[in-house]
């Protein structure tokens, strides 16, 4: 069930609301569990499996690695339990998501230098969310092996907190040390919680249903194209920039209402990216619970900067890249992590001029601002187009075609994409103004 789907709104959400507010604390949880996994199981009940297998696992090991903390069990035995997590987590994500792709890849390999490839895909089915709920209980089993968090005792109370259906299928990937408090204390739900919870469901449908519905058409149209004029690629990224805007932090909006209404706060998960100054800014902006995941849990692992420029910039391309490769079994999402690494690199390279640069506009820091956020809106675009091609030959069609970016152009699109973003640049202007 998607969230703007009539099965959803005019039957599961009513249903789970009316049932939630007559139960008592416990049986909340218990009752969100179950509600949870029948909107999971809604997508295709075999999809189910391998989500109760994996929280079941990791629940068990984050009980030993409990255990084994107070009884003394030496680092390197209870390294063992998480690194079964990791393993069990990692290893039927890279099935599901990563065995045809790498295959494949194989495959055109063998061929590139001559040989012939016996090698055979399969049909694989991949679960729903599946990269969101493995990064999410990941988090949960690290955490508790740093000593960061305590297990939790109850089978309900864990369950929840991954499985809880709001952020299941599209994020936030939210943390254990901040959900798992909100689910074993009761909740008191206040009016102005329940307001904005219905304010934020209600923006939320707008940037899903109006923005990016209404701007997926285009974007489809321009990459479907197999030759598009500069003009026809400039619209089609233009379009995609602000769909995918759209679809992500409206899924995200009406995820944290709902969550809200019920009494569960959620993180801030896109907060103005498209306001960002440079790319370390888009990323503190742009799907922060991802981001901030990638840094405690992947960058910071591999060392982060704590051993000189050469090996912080190698971190931050392997993060990067593999953040990539987590959007999608395909090269394109690759390149796209290795373009937002490569210029996370060159802009840290180039701050000491930027700063130089900065401090040349004396009192127009406003124009110099306006020109930093309109250089990284251009980088960002540009990344969507990587993101968004079909092939990597699409991408070197495309990047041609840019270098005469008017030719060709459909104004009448352009005004028709304008006036979809408009309302959204409006209100994000005044949020950014005034600091909210």
């Amino acid at each position: 069930m998607l969230f703007n789907s009539a099965p959803f709104l005019l039957g599961f959400l009513p249903v789970v609301l009316l049932v939630y507010y007559l139960l008592p604390h416990r049986k909340q949880n218990v009752f969100l569990v179950l509600a949870s996994c029948f909107f999971y199981a809604s997508w295709d009940w075999r999809f189910l499996l391998p989500l109760l297998v994996t929280t079941s696992l990791d629940y068990w090991i984050s009980l030993r690695l409990e255990a084994t903390a107070h009884d003394g069990t030496p680092q390197s035995a209870r390294k063992r339990y998480v690194m079964i997590s990791v393993v069990a987590n990692l290893g039927l994500l890279g099935f599901f998501k990563y065995f045809n792709f790498f295959i494949d890849s194989a495959v055109q390999l063998c061929h590139l230098f001559g040989f012939e490839a016996p090698m055979r895909t399969f049909e694989i089915v991949l679960p729903v969310a599946i990269s969101f709920y493995t990064f999410q209980a990941l988090s949960y089993t690290i955490d508790v092996y740093r000593g960061q968090l305590h297990a939790s005792r109850s089978f309900w109370d864990f369950f929840l907190g991954v499985l809880y259906f709001p952020h299941l299928v599209a994020g936030p990937i939210q943390r254990a040390a901040s959900l798992l408090p909100q689910v074993v204390n009761p909740r008191r739900i206040q009016r102005a919680q329940v307001l904005e919870g219905l304010h934020l469901i209600v923006w939320g449908f707008f940037k899903k249903v109006f923005i990016a519905d209404n701007l997926a058409p285009i974007a489809n149209a321009v990459f479907a194209n197999p030759n598009p004029s500069g003009g026809e690629t400039l619209i089609g990224v233009l379009a995609f920039t602000f769909q995918i805007y759209g679809d992500f932090s409206g899924y995200t909006d009406i995820a944290r209402g709902i969550a809200k209404i019920m009494g569960f706060e959620f993180m801030l998960n896109f907060n103005l990216p498209y306001f960002a100054r440079n790319p370390s800014d888009f990323w503190r902006r742009w799907h922060i619970s991802l981001s901030s995941w990638l840094r405690d849990y992947l960058y910071k692992s591999l060392g982060g900067n704590r051993d000189g420029t050469y090996k912080t910039y190698r971190n931050l391309m392997l993060t990067m890249l593999l953040g990539g490769l987590w959007h999608g079994a395909a090269w394109n999402f690759v390149l796209w992590g290795f373009y937002h690494g490569a210029i996370l690199v060159l802009h840290r390279l180039a701050e000491p001029v930027l700063g130089v640069v900065g401090r040349g506009f004396g009192r127009a820091q406003w124009l110099w601002t306006a020109l930093c956020i309109l250089g990284m809106f251009v980088l960002t675009c540009y990344g969507w187009l990587l993101f968004r091609a079909v092939s990597m030959q699409q991408i070197g069609q495309m990047t041609l075609a840019l270098a005469h970016p008017f030719a060709g152009l459909d104004v009448e699109a352009l005004k028709r994409i304008l006036l979809i973003v408009a309302p959204l640049v409006v209100v994000q202007i005044i949020q950014w103004r005034s600091g909210e």
